[in-house]
Formats: C-alpha cells, sequence, structure tokens
C-alpha cells in the first residue's frame, strides 16, 4: 500500500512522538479496498477510534465544568464530536492528501469529503490509541480539540442551532420549522439542498454534497437571519451600555417585530441619526 504523502510528514503535522504501527491502516478507505483484492479497511479503526474519541471528550467536560447540567454537557460534546469537526482537523493536517481511495472517489473529489476525512481522523485515533494507550490518546485529542473545546464554552445557543431555531420560530407564533431535503446527480457525486420552511416562507435554503452538514448550515445560517432583528438593541438607550438586554421585542399583528423601549414612557420611533433601513423597525428616540 502507498499513499500519495510521505507518512513521516503526516505524523509531525499530527504531532505525534512517533509513527503508529497502524497508521497506514488508517488510511485504507473502502473504496481502495474493492479495487485491490479486498484488503483490510480502516473502518475497525475508525469504530475504535469514535469510542475512545467520546470518552476522551466526556470525561474532560465532566471533570472541566463540574457546574454544568447534563443537558449543557451533552450539547457540548455534540458540538465537538462531529463530523464537521473531524474533517477540519483532517484538512487543517492535509490528511487528504494521504488517503488510500479507489479511483471513482478520487475523481469525484473524495479527499475533500467530509465524511470520508471524519472516518479517516477517527482511525487515526483509534491507531493511536492502540500504539500508545488511553492516556496518549486523550493528550493527542486534547492537543487537537483544545481550542474547539474552549470555544464551544461560548457559543450559547449555537451549541443546538435546531433546537434554538425551533424555539425562536416557536415564539413568532410559526410553529416548528420545516425541513426539506432533496437531492439530485449520480450516487456518487450527489449534491443535496437543504430548505428551513416555516409556514409562510422558505426562510434559508443549502446545498452541499452531505446531508447533515446542508440542514446544520441552513438551520445556523436561518437562526441569524430571523434572530438578527431580535438582537438588536435600543441604539439611543441610556441603558444600552450593560451586559444584559436592554429592549423587549415581540410580533407585531403575527408578522414584522418591532422594539419595545426597555424605559417606561419613552416613545419608540426611527431615529433621525441611526435610522434602521428594514421595515418595521425601529430605535428609541
Amino acid at each position: 500500500m502507498t499513499t500519495t504523502g510521505d507518512l513521516g510528514e503526516l505524523v509531525e503535522r499530527l504531532g505525534l512522538p512517533c509513527r503508529p504501527e497502524l497508521l497506514d491502516l488508517a488510511l485504507v478507505h473502502r473504496s481502495y479496498s474493492y479495487e485491490n483484492g479486498r484488503i483490510p479497511t480502516n473502518e475497525r479503526l475508525e469504530f475504535l477510534g469514535d469510542s475512545v474519541l467520546g470518552v476522551v471528550i466526556t470525561d474532560h467536560l465532566y471533570t472541566t465544568y463540574p457546574e454544568l447540567p447534563e443537558g449543557q454537557l451533552a450539547k457540548m460534546r455534540s458540538a465537538i464530536v462531529n463530523a464537521q469537526s473531524l474533517a477540519r482537523m483532517a484538512t487543517e493536517v492535509g490528511l487528504g492528501q494521504y488517503l488510500l481511495l479507489g479511483r471513482g472517489e478520487q475523481t469525484t473529489g473524495g479527499r475533500e469529503k467530509v465524511s470520508i476525512l471524519a472516518d479517516a481522523m477517527e482511525a487515526i485515533i483509534g491507531a493511536v490509541y492502540l500504539q500508545i494507550g488511553l492516556e496518549g490518546a486523550r493528550a493527542f485529542i486534547l492537543e487537537r480539540f483544545g481550542s474547539l473545546i474552549d470555544a464551544v464554552s461560548h457559543l450559547g445557543a449555537g451549541l443546538d442551532w435546531k433546537t434554538s431555531l425551533q424555539e425562536l420560530v416557536a415564539g413568532l407564533g410559526e410553529g416548528p420549522p420545516e425541513y426539506v431535503v432533496s437531492g439530485e446527480g449520480p450516487d456518487h457525486d450527489r449534491v443535496f439542498t437543504a430548505q428551513v420552511r416555516s409556514r409562510r416562507a422558505t426562510l434559508r435554503a443549502r446545498r452541499g454534497q452531505d446531508q447533515e452538514a446542508s440542514r446544520t448550515t441552513g438551520r445556523r445560517g436561518c437562526l441569524r437571519t430571523v434572530a438578527g432583528p431580535f438582537s438588536r438593541r435600543c441604539l439611543n438607550c441610556p441603558r444600552s451600555r450593560s451586559s444584559g438586554p436592554d429592549c423587549s421585542s415581540g410580533p407585531q399583528g403575527a408578522r414584522s417585530p418591532r422594539l419595545r423601549c426597555c424605559i417606561p414612557g419613552r416613545s419608540v420611533g426611527m431615529s433621525q441619526e441611526r435610522r434602521i433601513s428594514r421595515p418595521g423597525y425601529a430605535v428609541c428616540d
């Protein structure tokens, strides 16, 4: 088995103290196996690496955030341990160029596919675990996931785009959002379109080669689009510099939201100096 890159360079990029004996196997995709006599693939290592990754991240979150309830810890873990984050880390070290892929996968962009990169990264974690044990795998995982772990503690609603969007849209009287996914193209190069719809309109649409990734980016973009106007503060409020929200907002006849000033008796209208171009929104005079 030969890869398209120097594995010594990959070991260095991964920050490993030595080359795992099963590193070559961790790079074998099943499409390559099918074309080369059904040789072993990285799927067993991927299975092992997935479990090791889950245990390490769960243990780290449990001990690092003793004040957080189970639900919040579960959301944090989901934001860290997923195909998107694994593929992103694989891309950072250029893992795609080292993969052993069949001709079909190579010609259809397999070296950049999220699912293939994520699976290979989990297989490498499995290989590291078998080579240097749980503590060595823990050090490797926390080194690679450290910045993401730090970031998720500040994401808030972004930890769960689906729930956050559902709560926001329901609060506007729109009912639960509906997700519609359609695909086009041949099976080996299929492109999916995920739409997020409310009762009245399609709120957001995203295209991609991964169904779940398209759904996630659609939810995230939709949440930002819908929630943006509601997070706008009364620009002229004396209390606008405080840490908490200054103005409340709500549906206006089940249509456009309108800001209500947080100060009793103060009128709400369009500021002559800082006019908001979007109709239906206002700031304190």
